[in-house]
């Protein structure tokens, strides 16, 4: 199970903390050192796919020298997402002929049917809201 706390400080700001220590500001789009709620959903997909196809490729014998994804939405209503992107940009090892198309295989692999990130934002996911 997944489990974070989200709060607001006492000067209005918020913060979301998990069981481990890590802490990350929110706020909205024109406060400076915070990420959106959206960005958030974007961060969490991206993070879900790179660190699920770092170790997948490198298991295989062919570690990218640079692996980094960009991940892009807009909103197409006030309270709707349109299509989510994740772009990859990657470094090929000098030499290594072979890591192209095992990167590519384990990237659609893991974007298909390992990153429970995506699979949530894909398929129906019930949310459950539970007030005092």
């Amino acid at each position: 199970m997944a489990t974070v706390n989200v709060e607001r400080t006492d000067d209005g700001g918020f913060f979301a903390t998990n069981d481990r220590g890590a802490r990350v500001a929110i706020g909205g789009s024109d406060d400076a050192g915070v990420f959106t709620p959206v960005e958030l959903l974007l961060v969490a997909l991206g993070g879900c796919e790179i660190v699920t196809v770092e170790p997948l490729t490198a298991k295989r014998g062919h570690r990218l020298v640079r692996l980094a994804v960009r991940v892009e939405a807009e909103k197409v209503e006030p309270t709707k997402l349109g299509p989510v992107t994740a772009t990859y940009e990657i470094e090929l090892p000098a030499g290594d002929e072979e890591a192209a198309a095992v990167f590519e295989a384990v990237a659609h692999r893991v974007h298909e049917k390992y990153c429970t990130v995506g699979r949530a934002l894909r398929e129906p996911t019930e949310t459950i809201q539970v007030l005092p």
